[in-house]
C-alpha cells in the first residue's frame, strides 16, 4: 500500500490560501451579523448610562435633575432612541440565532428573509415604543 501525501500535486510548502476579504461580496446576512456585534457593544455603553441614571436617582433630587436634563435634551433623546433601536435589533438578532440553532432558516432565501425581518422589526419596534412614549406626554 502506498502512502498518500497531504500536499500531493502541489509544490512543496505551498498551501491553499483563503480568498482575500475584499473578494467577498457583502450580503445582508453578513451585514446583520456585523451590526449585531456593534449593537452588543452599544448596549454595553447604554447599560453604563442606565447605571448613571439609577445612581443619580438614588443620590438625591439635585443629581437626578442634572441627569434628567441631559436625557431630556435633543442629544439625550437621540442617544436613548439609538439605545432602544440597538436593544430591539440585538434582541431580534438573538432570536434569529436561536432559530438557526434549532435548525431552521439556514437556506439562502430564508436567511435573507430573517435578516430583513430583523432589520425591519427592530426599526418598527423602536418607532412603536417611541410613539407610545410621546403619546403619553
Amino acid at each position: 500500500m502506498t502512502e498518500v501525501e497531504f500536499n500531493s500535486g502541489r509544490p512543496e510548502g505551498r498551501r491553499p490560501l483563503s480568498p482575500h476579504l475584499l473578494i467577498y461580496r457583502p450580503t445582508l446576512t453578513m451585514m446583520m451579523s456585523i451590526v449585531h456585534r456593534i449593537t452588543g457593544a452599544a448596549l454595553y455603553v447604554g447599560t453604563l448610562l442606565l447605571a448613571w441614571f439609577l445612581i443619580a436617582a438614588s443620590s438625591g433630587p439635585e443629581a437626578f435633575a442634572s441627569v434628567s436634563s441631559v436625557f431630556n435634551s435633543f442629544i439625550g433623546k437621540l442617544i436613548l432612541f439609538g439605545f432602544s433601536w440597538a436593544l430591539f435589533h440585538h434582541l431580534l438578532g438573538g432570536v434569529r440565532h436561536i432559530v438557526w440553532d434549532a435548525g431552521y432558516g439556514l437556506d439562502h432565501p430564508q436567511r435573507e428573509w430573517l435578516a430583513k425581518g430583523t432589520l425591519i422589526g427592530g426599526v418598527a419596534l423602536t418607532l412603536l415604543v417611541w410613539i407610545c412614549v410621546f403619546s403619553q406626554l
